[in-house]
Parts: C-alpha cells; sequence; structure tokens
C-alpha cells in the first residue's frame, strides 16, 4: 500500500527542515526537504528564499519548485568526492530521465556534469541545453534507427545494449568518422529494491549476459569503426547498502581485464549510480561522499590486483541529485469524512503529476506551507482529482486541521515526477520553477486546454 505517517505522532512541518540551511556538507539526499527550506516570518514554508504560498499565488498548483542550491550542491558533492577520492580521471553524469529539460540539464551542464539520455528526445534536449556532447552517452535497450543516427551526428557515446544494435552500429560505422561505443553488461547482482527497478539481474532486459561477454569482445575487435572505449554496467536505484555497488566495481574491473585480452583500448568504467534518498525519517541512505568513497576504494583495489592502470571512472546518478531538490505545491479542497474509517483530504493534482504511488507503492511525506508550525493533530488520506480510486498520494498522513485553500506541499518530487507526468483525464500538465535566492524562475510552462488538443485532428466526416 502507499505510505503511512507513524500513527500518534503530532509533531509540526517543522521537523522536517533541514537543522543548517546553508551547510554545503549535508547531502542532499539525506534530507527530506531542500537546503534552503525554512519557516518565514509569516509562519510559512520558504524555499530558495521564496515564500511558497506567494509561489502558488503566482504561478498556480500544482506546481513543482526547483531549489537550484540543493540541485548544484548534490552535483557539486559528486563531483568533487570523486575528484577527492580517485586519483585517476572521473566523470560524473546526470542520470536526466529521472527529470530532463533545458533547464535541469543547463545546471547540471554548468557544474562540469554530463548527461545520461535515453532517448532522442533526452538527447535532443540535452544538446538544445548545450551540453558539451563529449559528455553525453545515450542508453537504452531498444534505440531506434533515428535515435542512433541522431547520436551518431551528435558526437556522443552509444552504450549498446544488445546484438541488435552492435550488428546495426557496425552498419552505420563509417572510417571517417568512428562510432564512439560503450558495452552494457549485467552483473547478475541482486539489491534489495522493488522489482521493477532491479537492473542488475540477470534475468533483466538490459544488457548484454555475460556468458556472452568474449564473443561481444571478440565481434567489436573485428570492426576497426566501432571504437570501444568502455564498458558501463547498473545494478538498479534506490539502493541503501553498499556492498552490492563494491561487487559491481570488482566485477567491471575483472570484464576491463578481459576486454583487453581482445586488444580493445576500453579506458572507462561507469559503474551506474542508484544512491537512494530519504522519502521518509526511516530511510537512512549512505551520504554522496560516503557512496563516493566506497566505489572509488574497490576500483583502485581491484586494478591494482589486476595491474591494470586505472581507467576513466564515469558515475550516473539521477534520483539522489534532482529527488529532493524538488517538491509539489497543491491546493487543497474537498474533504470527506467517513467516520471510524478514514479522513480524505482532496488535492488538485495527483496520479497525473505523480504516478510513483500508484505504480510503485510509493512513499512521500507532505506539510502544509501556511500551517508550517502547526501541530499535526489529524491523521488523513491525501486523494488526487482522478476518476480512479487508486489515486492516493499519501496514506495515513499526519497533518495539521486543513481548510479549503491550504497548500499542501509534497517533499521529495524532483524524481519521476514530471518526467513520468501524463495527461490522463486531460489534465493540463503543471508548471515548474526554478527559485533561488528569492527569485523565481519559470523553466516549464503550465499546459493549457488548447495544448491538450494541439495533436489532434478532426476528420471532416466527423464534423457537426
Amino acid at each position: 500500500m502507499v505510505s503511512t505517517h507513524p500513527v500518534g505522532v503530532q509533531n509540526a512541518g517543522t521537523q522536517y527542515l533541514p537543522e543548517q540551511n546553508t551547510n554545503t556538507h549535508i547531502s542532499p539526499n539525506q534530507e527530506l526537504l531542500p537546503l534552503t527550506a525554512k519557516i518565514n516570518s509569516q509562519g510559512n514554508l520558504e524555499i530558495g528564499g521564496c515564500d511558497v504560498t506567494t509561489l502558488v499565488e503566482q504561478f498556480g498548483s500544482p506546481l513543482y519548485i526547483l531549489d537550484e542550491e540543493t540541485l548544484r550542491t548534490a552535483c557539486q558533492q559528486y563531483r568533487d568526492s570523486f575528484q577527492k577520492y580517485y586519483p585517476g580521471e572521473s566523470q560524473v553524469l546526470y542520470a536526466s530521465k529521472a527529470w530532463n529539460c533545458l533547464a535541469v540539464c543547463a545546471i547540471a551542464g554548468s557544474e562540469g556534469l554530463g548527461i545520461d539520455v535515453v532517448s532522442g528526445g533526452e538527447l535532443y534536449t540535452a544538446l538544445t541545453a548545450g551540453v558539451n556532447p563529449a559528455k553525453i552517452y545515450l542508453h537504452g535497450n531498444n534505440k531506434s534507427l533515428e535515435e542512433l543516427r541522431l547520436a551518431i551526428d551528435a558526437d556522443v557515446t552509444i552504450v549498446v545494449d544488445n546484438w541488435y544494435e552492435l550488428r546495426t552500429l557496425a552498419s552505420l560505422a563509417q572510417a571517417e568518422q568512428p562510432i564512439r561505443i560503450m558495452l552494457r553488461l549485467t552483473p547478475g547482482i541482486e539489491c534489495h529494491t522493488h522489482e521493477y527497478i532491479r537492473t542488475g539481474h540477470l534475468d533483466s532486459k538490459f544488457g548484454f549476459d555475460p556468458n556472452d561477454l568474449d564473443d561481444v569482445f571478440q565481434f567489436v575487435s573485428q570492426q576497426p569503426n566501432l571504437n570501444c572505449v568502455g564498458l558501463h554496467a547498473h545494478i538498479g536505484s534506490q539502493i541503501f547498502e553498499r556492498q552490492p555497488h563494491r561487487d559491481l566495481a570488482a566485477v567491471m574491473v575483472q570484464w576491463l581485464r578481459d576486454a583487453n585480452k581482445y586488444g580493445l583500448n576500453v579506458t572507462e568504467l561507469n559503474i551506474g549510480g542508484g544512491l537512494g534518498i530519504k522519502y521518509v525519517e526511516s530511510d537512512d541512505p549512505p551520504s554522496i561522499d560516503e557512496w563516493v568513497k566506497a566505489i572509488c576504494e574497490v576500483v583502485q583495489q581491484a586494478c591494482a590486483a589486476e595491474n591494470l592502470p586505472l581507467p576513466k571512472l564515469l558515475s550516473e546518478p539521477g534520483r539522489s541529485l534532482i529527488a529532493t531538490s524538488c517538491v509539489t505545491a497543491y491546493t487543497i479542497g474537498s474533504t470527506k469524512t467517513i467516520p471510524d474509517i478514514r479522513t480524505y483530504v482532496s488535492i488538485d493534482g495527483g496520479m497525473s503529476d505523480n504516478p510513483r504511488p500508484i505504480t510503485y507503492q510509493s512513499v512521500y511525506r507532505a506539510v502544509i506551507a501556511n500551517k508550517l508550525s502547526a501541530p499535526h493533530t489529524q491523521t488523513v488520506t491525501v486523494a488526487g482529482k482522478h476518476c480512479e480510486s487508486g489515486d492516493i498520494l499519501i496514506k495515513n498522513a499526519q497533518l495539521p486541521k486543513t481548510e479549503p485553500g491550504d497548500i499542501l506541499v509534497v517533499m521529495a518530487t524532483g524524481a519521476y515526477n514530471y518526467s513520468m507526468a501524463s495527461n490522463y483525464n486531460r489534465l493540463p500538465r503543471p508548471a515548474a520553477v526554478v527559485v533561488a535566492n528569492g527569485e523565481a524562475n519559470l523553466i516549464l510552462q503550465r499546459e493549457t486546454y488548447q495544448d491538450l488538443i494541439r495533436q489532434d485532428r478532426l476528420p471532416e466526416r466527423l464534423k457537426n
């Protein structure tokens, strides 16, 4: 089922505020609210120097609110931790499937990060945002011919997922423009996460089977126009355990050794991402610094054991970069109380702007932005407005007494909320703003009803 708060706890929303709002040593993935979140003189939630209730008045709701400082801090912590713990070359890539838009790609790029994309649309967005093509890597288990040609023309690195794609690229490659590729391999490492987001175990749609490695390396070694620069593996997301990533790094160094036997000049290892974040109080993920340190240590140890030079080390975090940086603000409407059963509090959004609860049974926490210090005196179920009984955002949420017009803020919604948003029930997708130093800038315009029918076509014979 969808989440529950600890029943009986009567704290206030202020319990979720970071202890030191400007302390860049705080790992964002270990917080529930953005680093700049605080209570202002009006008693309202403030993020990036902007009153959340004022933002809703100005931009409407539902509204995604992205805190630039939190996102930049996470980017910097990943980048700087690799530089601190890894003596070789490193490159952090933002896994943009978490939230791919011009502004987010531009911010990540400005902090020196590359971009991991998984479609032609994400690639086009990253290029349009000005990201250096040399730092863009295209993933995907069934890339279309159009997507492959776009990647080749842009001169980005293609992470090859299977035999069909490998043979297709071999047929497209030309001597005057060798195609830069990496090979994605399935490591067969299990981790304790949701079934739908485990990608490293052997029964996965992603990557070459490890039993095919010799054949893959042999084939690539015979393709002079395929420039195989590295190996890639990924074991899933929302992971708190450290050991699976240590195991992955050790396995990948062995693959690197095997690739060299076939004369492949493999100089990059991409160990994926997957570091989890705090969605509820009991979540205890490692910090960004701790996670990076563990990865760097085991790669160095494994390379020393195999007498190999250190490869360029790549990582592609997504959720742990962007999730905590964003909240979603809603306006509360109707309330329905069923005696001795539950009270439903309805908001002006739901599964179309956050499909994760109904899809993954994901859990969230919420506060009332205009009653941040009010005690949590009621247990309610936060319901979306869609025509689905399962459109429940949070079950058994602890909140203060709510009224129509209150602004409910759901925390940690930067990852897979906008990117998975839909127009279900013909609801326009929300707007998004980025906030910094008291200034709010629109980064995604709210869709209109006209936008909803823009692609519709009505044949003449159906017109009245």
